[in-house]
């Protein structure tokens, strides 16, 4: 439903295994470059719109829409009465979909979407991860990403921190090299013991693609580190993003499921029930922690009293956040660092170096 950010959208690895519909009914209009990248490369399936402008208006441009989908062997289309289909989505549910150039047999393209993997249980971290742990090093701020300047001095305290990529978006990166932080990202098959030999000040379980009980590895490898190792005197601060927060909720005890239609988008209404604020946010999941439990006016954790439910989605009621009410552990189900889109939580990246800070103390 964004009027922009489509390329945010193609580069977003959450997208591993989807083809996505954009309801906005002109898209291209301002291009593509590279500065604008939430990843290495687009990893969407296909992409449907209403209509393609081929000749971009904008002064950081450096290659059209469809030059890109092209060099990246994204399949998209065009001509979509994209409403309609985003109306029948809604009423009907997200559904295995197909898109051919080749093949215009009906009961042969249903065959072949129905047949198709799907994202139960599939493990597309695997497909969006790095291969090798990086620090990441880019300008934590330009002037066209965010109106904020740093908020730590050069000479103040770096906290280092642990990013595991399950398909991260390179504005996590960017929050967290804005917020003074030394970040190491490392794959998802790294084990516990590997993460505590970095000693880090804190861990953050990116946003990624699909079904979060697909990734058992990465669920017990969060368990380790809730459960704490000798090799550490304190409790590692967490923090969980999207998909990182559905991980850390499994290692908590709670069950996902899938949604209906996800929440996918800009415009997500979230209610902090700390502060009663409502947020307006950034959302790109298909799954959702079972979690909701409510007693005495609060949410708590099914199967875990020690865990808090921190926000709700106005929308539906699910969970959007939660928080360990005695260890440094909190997630959140959206996107706190989302660009373009609201800056409504961009607080969360302070509090998670709050927390670092009361742990190193």
């Amino acid at each position: 439903t964004s009027i922009t950010g489509y390329q945010e959208i193609l580069t977003d690895p959450s997208y591993k295994g989807q083809i996505v519909v954009l309801t906005y009914p002109l898209i291209g209009n301002y291009g593509i470059n590279p500065a604008d990248a939430e990843s290495r490369q687009p990893f969407i399936e296909g992409f449907i719109i209403r209509e393609l402008s081929r000749i971009p208006s904008n002064w950081r441009s450096k290659k059209n829409l469809g030059e890109y989908l092209q060099e990246n062997n994204i399949l998209g289309i065009e001509g979509i009465d994209t409403r309609a289909l985003t109306r029948h989505i809604r009423l009907k549910g997200a559904m295995k979909a197909v898109i051919s150039t080749e093949n215009s047999n009906n009961k042969s393209l249903v065959s072949k979407a129905v047949s198709s993997p799907g994202l139960v249980g599939r493990d597309l971290v695997k497909e969006v991860s790095c291969e090798q742990t990086y620090v990441w090093t880019q300008s934590p701020v330009t002037s066209h990403q965010s109106p904020v300047k740093n908020r730590y001095p050069l000479s103040a305290i770096r906290y280092k921190v642990i990013v595991i990529d399950c398909g991260v978006k390179f504005n996590i990166l960017r929050e967290l090299k804005r917020n003074n932080c030394e970040v190491n990202v490392v794959p998802s098959k790294i084990t516990a013991e590997e993460i505590l030999k970095m000693k880090p000040d804190g861990l953050v379980l990116s946003n990624g693609p699909g079904d979060p009980a697909g990734v058992p590895y990465i669920v017990e490898t969060v368990k380790k580190l809730i459960n704490q190792s000798p090799v550490t005197s304190h409790q590692l601060p967490i923090m969980g993003i999207c998909f990182g927060h559905q991980l850390l909720g499994l290692a908590l005890g709670a069950k996902t499921y899938k949604l209906k239609f996800g929440h996918h988008g800009a415009n997500h209404p979230v209610k902090d029930l700390k502060s009663g604020k409502v947020m307006i946010t950034a959302q790109n999941h298909c799954f959702c922690l079972a979690v909701e439990q409510k007693r005495e006016n609060k949410y708590y954790m099914a199967g875990n009293e020690d865990v808090e439910i921190t926000h709700i989605n106005l929308n539906d009621g699910t969970c959007e956040g939660m928080r360990h009410k005695s260890l440094p552990i909190f997630s959140v189900q959206f996107h706190p660092e989302a660009s373009p889109g609201p800056h409504d939580a961009n607080y969360l990246f302070e509090e998670f170096i709050a927390m670092m800070k009361k742990a190193k103390a």
